[in-house]
């Protein structure tokens, strides 16, 4: 049986620059784009970005909600949120997000600087149990 997807995915547009598709220049959109193909410049965005395996985005600036990256980045990425690398891809440039998650398997050469990190909440020193009860006043 396929599963459903939640209706915040159905009203998601996505635009993709397809495989045989070169772009230089000043991209900026709003909701989700799909590189398959090569692109370079500038990239300033409210939207999603998804770098496809294969596919190349050399810039001097990507400025997005989120990247995904299957293919190759190069150059410095702001991500308001989170920032994905997973196995295969390649991205070389300083990186600045909320969240950073690195896939066993990418090829990355640059710094990180995590951004909206709450400085008082130290989950590694704390006891699980703890956390967990934590959480569960919140929930409540």
């Amino acid at each position: 049986m396929p599963r459903q997807e939640g209706k915040s995915k159905e009203n998601t547009s996505v635009v993709v620059l397809g495989k045989s598709t070169s772009f230089n220049g000043f991209l900026k959109f709003r909701e989700t784009l799909r590189i398959q193909g090569k692109f370079r410049g500038t990239i300033e965005a409210t939207g999603a970005l998804i770098v496809d395996r294969g596919a190349v985005v050399e810039a001097d600036r990507v400025s997005v909600s989120s990247l995904t990256v299957y293919g190759t980045v190069i150059g410095a990425v702001h991500a308001v949120d989170k920032i994905d690398m997973l196995s295969g891809a390649e991205v070389r440039g300083d990186l600045t997000a909320a969240r950073l998650r690195i896939a066993d398997g990418v090829i990355f050469e640059g710094q990180c600087s995590m951004t909206g990190v709450d400085r008082e909440v130290e989950i590694f020193s704390r006891p699980t149990e703890d956390i967990k009860a934590e959480l569960r006043k919140t929930n409540a």
